[in-house]
């Protein structure tokens, strides 16, 4: 059974569970509204809409808090949601977001690296759902091996606006010949 609040420590960045008390360094970086800018819910950098992420990330249970490995500041975070048991398992990875201090590949391909191994020791593959006009988000996850797989699905966000998000996916063969397994 995958374990959706581990502690997992990489070259860049360590992951451990978020706890309420993480709020203030966490709302501290996604209050930068350039952050969200291509992302479906824009005005995640407002405080009341961040608290209403930041209390469902608590309250699912999977959501992890990204700390620099070096400065040990928070810089981020990223989630494990919707396990699934059916046919070898899946879980997806989303939500994440990371200081812009932190773009630029190293930090994301290590706390996407540490969480997809992590998963596929449990699951057989990873989901990653991705708002169909977040572009850099797009290019992010195919940097990684992730692969389109043609599923879609309409995501309400909290405005209540409809928007479309793409599936991507990671298998545990995929992994094993990609640029996340280096």
């Amino acid at each position: 059974m995958l374990g959706r609040q581990p502690v997992l420590e990489g070259e860049h960045v360590r992951l451990r569970p978020l706890h309420k008390d993480d709020w203030d360094a966490l709302f501290a970086v996604a209050s930068d509204p350039l952050i969200w800018a291509q992302h479906p819910a824009h005005d995640r950098w407002r405080e009341p809409v961040f608290r209403a992420f930041f209390a469902d990330a608590l309250a699912g249970g999977g959501a992890l808090v990204a700390l620099d490995t070096r400065t040990g500041a928070v810089i981020g975070s990223s989630r494990f949601q919707g396990l699934e048991q059916a046919g070898g398992g899946s879980v997806e990875i989303g939500w994440t977001f990371l200081a812009r201090s932190h773009w630029g590949g190293r930090w994301n391909h290590d706390m996407k690296r540490l969480m997809v191994t992590h998963a596929l020791a449990s699951v057989a593959e990873v989901r990653f759902l991705v708002g169909e006009s977040n572009w850099r988000s797009r290019t992010a996850l195919e940097r990684i091996g992730a692969q389109l797989t043609g599923r879609t699905e309409e995501r309400i966000m909290a405005g209540g606006e409809v928007i479309p998000h793409l599936t991507y996916a990671i298998t545990r063969e995929s992994f094993a010949r990609g640029p996340l397994a280096e």
